[in-house]
């Protein structure tokens, strides 16, 4: 009994902070709204603004990437649930495999499209790469959640 505690101990951690990152990705949309709003009338404003803009990006980019990991810790549980958890929710790891994956995918998709404008491209390519690993783990925990599913149906 003391493990499933762990594990919906973990869950809720993880429920948590994804909360939380809604509110960040929030703020990481208004960082960015704002940083386009500066002045650009003197080479100082253009340079402030210039780098508002990039830092309010990476914000943008970390955001998103913080979901992807989230999400993928989520997976781990929703494996052992569907391992070991009540047969007759087996179902429910399912819909989470399917849900945790989507959410890998789709921010994934957001730090893509924030990362096209960043300039650092080191900090690119390093994020971007981790990114393609999530969602490769993702991908690779989703399918073997699923089998589990199915085998618990049968």
């Amino acid at each position: 009994m003391g493990e499933f505690s762990d594990w919906a101990d973990k869950g809720q951690k993880i429920r948590k902070e994804l909360l939380l990152m809604v509110d960040e990705d929030t703020r990481s949309f208004n960082a960015i709204m704002n940083a386009f709003q500066l002045p650009k009338g003197n080479p100082s404003e253009t340079s402030a603004r210039k780098k508002a803009i990039q830092d309010a990006t990476k914000y943008a980019i970390e955001v998103p990437f913080k979901v992807m990991q989230l999400s993928l810790e989520s997976m781990e549980v929703i494996k052992e649930m569907a391992e070991k958890g009540n047969p007759n929710s087996i179902t429910d790891a399912g819909v989470g495999a399917l849900c945790a994956r989507t959410a890998v995918a789709g921010a994934f998709l957001n730090v893509r499209i924030n990362a096209a404008t960043y300039d650092d491209k080191k900090f690119v390519q390093d994020i971007v790469e981790k990114g393609a690993e999530i969602d490769k783990k993702a991908k690779s925990l989703e399918s073997v959640t699923l089998e589990l599913v199915e085998k618990g149906l049968t």
